[in-house]
């Protein structure tokens, strides 16, 4: 849990309600407007799978797929999730850092990375 969180009712992991993947496709299908998704928290890294497999659908539709952690890009770089995601923003939030100019982020210590580029040079390559 990160202090300040903007979104800490999705902390627990037996509140919300349950969708399969292909509920969440079909949702997205159905929305015209949509040019990508964002799998943001709780923590998308905490169901890989789920998330991997969601974002693999999104992409076949020829959608983008952001990703919000709270980890930190070297700590996940090897999940199948990251495979399947085009720009992730990672790190805490930390409410120390916070900061209302920060466009896509909301503390100073967050990246957002192009995880493609990263990936195929093994090297993190950080957008503005």
């Amino acid at each position: 849990n990160c202090k300040g969180c903007h979104n800490p009712q999705t902390h627990d992991f037996n509140a919300g309600e349950e969708y399969s993947v292909s509920q969440i496709v079909e949702m997205i299908k159905s929305n015209p407007l949509l040019s990508g998704i964002t799998i943001s928290g709780g923590e998308p890294f905490c169901q890989p799978i789920a998330c991997s497999e969601l974002a693999r659908e999104v992409h076949s539709l020829g959608l983008s797929v952001w990703c919000y952690t709270g980890f930190d890009f070297e700590e996940v770089s090897n999940s199948q999730l990251m495979r399947n995601i085009d720009v992730l923003v990672d790190g805490k939030f930390d409410e120390s850092l916070k900061s209302a100019d920060l466009q896509f982020r909301g503390s100073s210590n967050q990246r957002i990375i192009n995880v493609p580029a990263s990936l195929s040079i093994g090297k993190i390559i950080t957008m503005s």
